[in-house]
C-alpha cells in the first residue's frame, strides 16, 4: 500500500484536472480524500487546493486554505488575484496584490495583467500608473498580455493618450490589442480613430474577427454614422468571411433605431439567420417609443409577446 507522501503527486495531478475542468463536485470529493489520507496539510497539496478552489470561483474556501498555507508561492497569489478579479471583486483582488507586495513575493508575467484589470475595473488610474512602472521594472514591457492590459487600463480610466502611447510602442499586437484601443476611442466618440485603427489592422495582414466588427459597429451606432455602419456590416461577410452574429445585429438595430429608421431595423431582424434575444427586441421597442412608431411596436409585440402569451395560455 502506498504511503501518504507517495500519493501527493497523484492527487496534485487530480486537483489540476479539477482546475482545468472547473469541476467543483469532483474537487470536493478529491479534497475529502486528501483529508482521509492525511495529505491535505501537505504544503504542495494545499497550494493545489487553493488554486483549484479559486479556479472554481469558490473564493471563501480558497482564502481559508490559503491562510493556512505556509509556502505561498507567486502562482498561488496569481490564482487568488485572478479569481477575485474575474468575478468583479476588484478591491479584494488588489488587496491580495498588496499582501503579495508586502510579503516580498516576486512577480511573474502572469501577475500584473490581472492587477491592471482590477485597476481598470475601479478606474484606479494612479495605482494603474504605479503598476505600469512595475511592468517596466520587471521587464514585462515586451510581453503581449501585459501591454494589452496596460492599453485596457488606460482606456477604461479615460486616458486615451497614454493608452495610444503604449499601443504605438508595442512591437507585437493582436486582435485584442486593436479591439481594446478601438473600443476606448469608440467609448469617447472618436470614431475616426476607430476607423483608422481598423485600416491599420487590415494593412498589418490581420483578419478582423467578430469582436473587432462589434467594436466598429458600436462606434458607428454611438456616432450616428449610418452609412459607415452599413458599409462595415456588409464587408463583414463579403470581404472577410465573418458571419454576422447577434451582437452585430443588435448594433445595427440600435444604430438604425437611434436615427428613426425603425422600419429598416425591423426588416433586418426578420432577415436574421440567428434567433433574436431580449436585448435586440428591447433596442427596437425603445426606438419605436422614441420615434413614435406605434405600428412597428404593435407588430413586434404581436410577434414576440403574443406568441409567448399563446404558449403560456396553452400550458
Amino acid at each position: 500500500m502506498a504511503k501518504p507522501r507517495e500519493l501527493v503527486p497523484l492527487y496534485a495531478t487530480l486537483l489540476d484536472a479539477c482546475s482545468s475542468a472547473k469541476h467543483l463536485k469532483n474537487l470536493k470529493r478529491i479534497h475529502a480524500m486528501t483529508i482521509t489520507l492525511g495529505i491535505s496539510s501537505n504544503d504542495f497539496i494545499r497550494s493545489k487546493l487553493v488554486s483549484s478552489y479559486a479556479c472554481c470561483a469558490q473564493l471563501h474556501e480558497a482564502n481559508i486554505i490559503f491562510s493556512f498555507t505556509i509556502r505561498q508561492p507567486t502562482f498561488l497569489f496569481n490564482s487568488l488575484i485572478r479569481a477575485h478579479s474575474s468575478l468583479g471583486f476588484f478591491s479584494q483582488s488588489l488587496s491580495i496584490f498588496r499582501h503579495m507586495v508586502l510579503a516580498h513575493k516576486p512577480f511573474d508575467r502572469h501577475t500584473l495583467p490581472v492587477v491592471l484589470k482590477s485597476c481598470a475595473g475601479l478606474s484606479a488610474l494612479r495605482l494603474g500608473q504605479q503598476v505600469h512602472g512595475a511592468v517596466l521594472v520587471n521587464g514585462f514591457a515586451l510581453d503581449l498580455a501585459n501591454s494589452n492590459a496596460l492599453v485596457n487600463m488606460y482606456t477604461k480610466c479615460g486616458h486615451l493618450d497614454s493608452a495610444r502611447k503604449v499601443f504605438d510602442r508595442m512591437w507585437q499586437r493582436n486582435e485584442v490589442t486593436f479591439s481594446t484601443m478601438m473600443k476606448g476611442y469608440g467609448m469617447h466618440g472618436e470614431c475616426e480613430e476607430v476607423f483608422e485603427l481598423f485600416d491599420k489592422l487590415v494593412e498589418a495582414g490581420e483578419r478582423p474577427d467578430g469582436v473587432i466588427f462589434t467594436t466598429v459597429l458600436s462606434a458607428c451606432s454611438h456616432g450616428g454614422l449610418i452609412d459607415k455602419g452599413r458599409e462595415y456590416f456588409e464587408m463583414m461577410e463579403v470581404r472577410f468571411g465573418v458571419k454576422p452574429g447577434l451582437h452585430h445585429y443588435t448594433c445595427m438595430v440600435d444604430m438604425l433605431g437611434r436615427v428613426g429608421q425603425v422600419e429598416e431595423a425591423e426588416k433586418l431582424i426578420w432577415r436574421m439567420e440567428v434567433k433574436p434575444d431580449g436585448a435586440l427586441w428591447r433596442a427596437l421597442l425603445a426606438a419605436c417609443k422614441t420615434h413614435g412608431k406605434v405600428e412597428v411596436a404593435e407588430r413586434v409585440a404581436e410577434r414576440v409577446y403574443g406568441r409567448e402569451l399563446s404558449i403560456a395560455s396553452s400550458i
